[in-house]
């Protein structure tokens, strides 16, 4: 959702900050609600066996979904955005219902507790920090470029151990650095949006898209060492 390329004027805030920032938060936990129950739901009943058949097929949609919503929020109505963010999350949740059965409960729950810390704490640096973060946007695009890059690697080949650890500890430091940037944006997404009831609360539910993907990634990376750790142990 670009807003540096056009210009406004000024106009009258048709919500507050902390109503903007309330509304995103909201939609992001809804959205971590219905992806969490859809991965338990699917990863306990037959439709993990739909799922697992037809796993590329989900894997597009949800991408298409995570597309259209970045691409197109702005000629959306507010309804239909919403469709499409709550659709990305009962289709990730889905997609992701195997770590339901890879991961004991116990796992799960503590990297969730560990997530919502690292996350709170980005989150929380980035609303009060004085400092610009924007420089980091283009920094942090080529680590995940490299990330994306890396795993599809270690995907055909295979990793070891420790580079299993360094891969995912990478990963986990590069969302929660973007935790702090998209805490941030949304704070100048206000600032540029407040003026438009309708554009305020799409980029709220945009906003929300950005946030859930980064705690949906913190999470999975905190597991993955979780789990690397337990297997160790064992």
């Amino acid at each position: 959702m670009s807003y540096n390329n056009y210009n406004r004027g000024y106009a009258e805030p048709t919500m507050t900050s902390a109503d903007y920032m309330t509304r995103t938060y909201r939609w992001m936990a809804l959205g971590l609600l219905i992806t969490f129950a859809a991965a338990f739901v699917t990863a306990t009943t037959p439709l993990f066996y739909v799922v697992n058949s037809l796993y590329l097929l989900f894997t597009i949609a949800e991408l298409a979904l995570v597309f259209v919503l970045s691409a197109r929020v702005q000629n959306m109505s507010v309804g239909a955005a919403r469709g499409v963010f709550l659709g990305y999350a009962l289709l990730n949740g889905m997609v992701l219902s195997y770590y339901f059965l890879a991961f004991d409960l116990g796992t799960l729950v503590l990297a969730f507790l560990a997530t919502s810390l690292y996350f709170g704490l980005m989150a929380v640096y980035g609303t009060t920090t004085h400092k610009d973060l924007s420089g980091w946007g283009p920094k942090l695009m080529m680590a995940l470029f490299a990330l994306l890059i890396t795993g599809f690697v270690g995907v055909l080949f295979g990793m070891g151990f420790m580079s299993t650890v360094l891969y995912s500890g990478i990963g986990l430091v590069v969302f929660m650095l973007l935790t702090a940037y998209d805490t941030q944006k949304l704070s100048q997404m206000y600032s540029y949006y407040a003026g438009d009831s309708e554009l305020a609360e799409k980029a709220s539910i945009y906003g929300a898209l950005t946030l859930y993907l980064d705690f949906i990634n913190i999470f999975l990376y905190v597991v993955r060492l979780l789990g690397l750790n337990s297997r160790r142990r064992d």
